[in-house]
């Protein structure tokens, strides 16, 4: 188990490396630059801003600028002048997890931009999971044990609908009824406990809809299985079969679909950060892009690839407690 940890953590830095390169190449055959506007700037101009993030240089040069520091930049930047430490546009410092500074918020780095706004993206997104998987496994148990029966088809028919209506479909309905009919919630804005109902909500539908309808068919599938007919041979009362056997193996799908679906809540966020004025890390991921913040959307990219990387590694490590069967070599 440990040296297989340990060999996916060391998987972790190149492939990350991989998505940044993938992503900063992608930036750079899209037209446009950060600087960039309706008026063109005179030669002059662009040329010293070409020089001073290092845009004059051939693309090769570029791409190993980007990835040229190694030196752990302070606090205080006039200790970082002096000790020489400079960022080119869009630099990363894989050694310090560093990766420059905004040129859309040039008082502000990447770093302290996704430490601001992760917060709000975690929040929303984990609560919405927390109650995807409290509603889409009772719901998805319960329909695999009354297959065919009433509550089967309603259940399902339920997710299928969730897995239709798009989130910036859901969110304006809520936001209609229980806030601007009802007035049971506010409609917009990261505040108390009641602001974050109807987001919560609008995002986990879709999830919810996917978790019962993995949970049905995982659950389906257990309960047909040979060991399951033998505790019940056995004598093992329903409530033992089911929960002590059958649920271990019937929420393995559900597990392997935590892992990206976490990490996809991060930033999967931002029809739902926009419907409710939400400032989250989706939100500033989306603008970065259209500002062209190279620097913040390598940042964020980098960020996520390694949660979703972390989050299947932990999925990988607990599939050998739901599953004894599994084993790492």
């Amino acid at each position: 188990m440990l040296s297989f940890i340990i060999r996916r953590l060391l998987i972790i830095i190149p492939m990350a490396l991989l998505v940044i390169t993938v992503t900063w190449g992608l930036i750079r055959l899209a037209p446009g630059t950060f600087y960039s506007t309706e008026k063109k700037l005179p030669p002059a101009v662009e040329a010293n801003i070409k020089k001073k993030y290092g845009l004059d240089q051939p693309v090769w040069k570029q791409y190993l600028l980007m990835l040229g520091n190694t030196t752990c930049r302070t606090k205080d930047p006039e200790e970082n002048v002096k000790g020489g430490v400079q960022f080119s546009i869009g630099s990363v410092n894989f050694k310090c997890f560093d990766f420059g500074d905004s040129l859309k918020y040039p008082d502000r780095s990447v770093n302290q931009i996704i430490s601001d706004h992760l917060p709000y993206s975690a929040t929303l997104g984990i609560l919405a999971y927390v109650l995807a998987l409290a509603l889409g496994l009772t719901a998805g148990i319960v329909a695999a044990l009354r297959q065919n029966s009433a509550f089967d088809y309603a259940s399902m028919t339920f997710a299928m609908l969730g897995l239709s209506v798009p989130n910036f479909v859901l969110g304006p309905i809520l936001v209609a009824i229980f806030s601007l009919t009802l007035y049971w919630f506010p409609p917009a804005r990261f505040g108390g406990f009641s602001s974050l109902v109807l987001p919560v909500i609008t995002l986990s539908v879709i999830y919810m809809a996917y978790i019962a309808r993995l949970t049905r068919a995982g659950m389906l599938e257990v309960l047909r299985s040979d060991y399951i007919r033998t505790a019940r041979a056995k004598g093992l009362d329903e409530k033992t079969v089911l929960l002590k056997h059958g649920l271990r193996g019937g929420i393995i799908p559900v597990v392997s679909y935590t892992g990206p679906a976490l990490a996809a809540l991060l930033a999967g966020t931002v029809v739902v950060e926009k419907v409710f004025a939400i400032p989250g890390l989706g939100n500033m991921f989306i603008q970065s892009i259209f500002n062209r913040d190279e620097p913040l959307t390598l940042g964020i990219v980098a960020f996520l690839s390694i949660m979703i990387m972390v989050f299947n590694l932990i999925v990988d490590i607990s599939y050998g407690f739901l599953d004894p069967r599994i084993r790492y070599e």
